[in-house]
C-alpha cells in the first residue's frame, strides 16, 4: 500500500521466509482516539440544548474528528486500480454492513417509534460515513489522475456548498465536504511526509505543549463566544451537511466560511496527531476495531437520546465528566472481543454467495477496518503470518 510502505517499520529479512512488519501503534491510537470523539460527540449532543460548556465542547469535537478520522481513512488508501479483491471489499466492508444496519435502524424506528422510512438512500444516523468512505475509495483512483489533486477538492468541497441540489442523499453533500481530508491523507502518504520528516519519532516537548495550548485556546474561544457560535448555526456549518442558504450563508463569500472551518479542521488535527501515544497501551489493539464502535454505539445511545435522559442534566460541572467517562467506557467494551464475537457476522459479513469468484471472501481472507487497520488472515499450518500495518 504505498512505497516506505505500510505504515510500519519496514524489516529487512531472509527472502524465503520475511520477518513480519512491525506494527505502528501509533495509528491504533489515533483509530481509537477518533472513535472515542465519534462517541463523545454524540453523547453530548442532548447536553448542548442545556448547557454552554457541553455546546463548547461539542463544536470542539466537531470541528476536527470527523476530518481527522477522514485523514486516516485517506491515508491507507491505495490510488492505483483496484483489484478484484479489493473491490469486493468495498462491498463486504462497506456496502452489505450498511445495508444490514440500515435494515436494523428501520426494524429499531419502527418498534419504538411506531414510524419506518425504509429509504437506502437516506443513511440513518451515523451511517452515512460508511457511504462516505465508499464513494471516496471510488473517486480516488481518478482524483491522483489530476495534477493538484488537492486543490480540485477544495474547490468542489466549497463548490458543493452552493448548490441546494446537493443534500444527503447517499450523504453526498458531507462525501464532497470531507472529500479534501481524505485527499490530503492519501496525499501524505503518497508523497511520503510522515516518514520523510520523522513525524512518528521522537516527539519534542513543545510540540506537546503548543497542541495542548491550541485545543485550550480553542476551547476557551468557542466557549466565551458561544452566543455567537450559536446565532451562526455554528454547529450545522461544522456538520458539512447542508447547502450555505439553509443555514444561513447567503452571502457571495459564504464558501470562505467553509474554507476557514478547513483549515481549522487540518490545524487541529495536526495537533490532535502531535498528542496521541506513540507506544502501544492496553487499548491500542482496539483501533483495529473501529467498526464495532462506530456501528454499535448509536444503538446504545439511542434510548438515552430518545428518552430525553440527558436533557436538564444540572450541574454541568458533574454531569459532563460523567457522559465523557462514559464515552469512553462505551467505546472500550464495544471493542472487546465478547462484543465483537456476537456482532461479527453484522459488522463484518463475509456473504461468499454474492460474488461468481467465491475465493474472493471467506473465513481465510485477512479482515480490514474500513479506515484502513489490516488484520492477519486466520492462520493455517502450512503458511506463516501474514505482514500487518498499522
Amino acid at each position: 500500500m504505498g512505497t516506505l510502505s505500510d505504515v510500519s517499520d519496514a524489516s529487512t529479512g531472509n527472502v524465503a521466509a520475511p520477518r513480519p512488519k512491525r506494527r505502528v501503534p501509533f495509528w491504533d491510537n489515533a483509530r481509537f482516539a477518533c472513535i472515542v470523539l465519534v462517541v463523545l460527540g454524540h453523547a453530548t449532543q442532548r447536553l448542548t440544548y442545556d448547557s454552554d460548556v457541553a455546546l463548547g465542547l461539542y463544536l470542539l469535537v466537531y470541528a476536527f474528528h470527523m476530518p481527522a478520522f477522514a485523514i486516516i481513512s485517506g491515508y491507507f488508501s491505495k490510488s492505483d486500480s483496484p483489484s478484484k479483491r479489493q473491490m469486493a471489499r468495498v462491498i463486504t466492508d462497506i456496502l452489505v454492513p450498511y445495508i444490514v444496519f440500515e435494515a436494523l435502524w428501520t426494524l429499531t424506528k419502527w418498534l419504538v417509534e411506531g414510524r419506518a422510512n425504509p429509504n437506502l438512500t437516506e443513511p440513518s444516523w451515523t451511517l452515512w460515513f460508511l457511504l462516505a468512505l465508499g464513494i471516496f475509495r471510488l473517486v480516488l483512483p481518478y482524483l491522483a489522475l489530476l495534477r493538484w489533486p488537492l486543490a480540485w477538492t477544495v474547490v468542489i468541497s466549497i463548490g458543493a456548498g452552493y448548490l441546494p441540489n446537493i443534500d444527503s442523499t447517499l450523504s453526498l453533500s458531507r462525501t464532497l465536504g470531507l472529500l479534501p481530508f481524505f485527499t490530503l491523507g492519501w496525499w501524505l502518504r503518497e508523497h511520503a511526509v510522515v516518514d520523510r520528516f520523522d513525524l512518528l519519532g521522537r516527539r519534542p516537548w513543545w510540540v506537546f505543549a503548543g497542541s495542548v495550548g491550541l485545543f485550550a485556546a480553542t476551547a476557551l474561544t468557542l466557549w466565551l463566544f458561544v452566543d455567537d457560535w450559536r446565532a451562526m448555526n455554528l454547529r450545522e456549518w461544522l456538520f458539512y451537511d447542508e447547502n450555505y442558504s439553509s443555514i444561513g450563508g447567503t452571502e457571495w463569500w459564504a464558501g470562505g466560511v467553509r474554507l476557514a472551518l478547513m483549515a481549522v479542521a487540518v490545524v487541529l488535527s495536526c495537533a490532535f496527531f502531535a498528542l496521541v501515544p506513540r507506544r502501544t497501551h492496553f487499548w491500542t489493539t482496539f483501533g483495529q476495531y473501529t467498526m464495532y464502535v462506530y456501528l454499535l454505539h448509536s444503538f446504545v445511545l439511542y434510548p438515552f437520546r430518545e428518552s430525553g435522559l440527558l436533557r436538564d442534566l444540572d450541574p454541568t460541572w458533574l454531569w459532563l465528566p460523567i457522559v465523557v467517562v462514559a464515552s469512553v467506557l462505551i467505546a472500550l467494551g464495544l471493542a472487546t472481543k465478547p462484543v465483537r464475537r456476537v456482532f461479527r457476522p453484522l459488522v463484518e459479513p463475509r456473504p461468499a454467495w454474492l460474488f461468481a469468484d467465491r475465493s474472493l471472501t471467506g473465513p481465510e481472507q485477512r479482515r480490514n477496518d474500513p479506515t484502513g487497520s489490516r488484520r492477519p488472515r486466520a492462520p493455517t499450518a502450512l503458511r506463516p503470518d501474514p505482514r500487518q500495518n498499522g
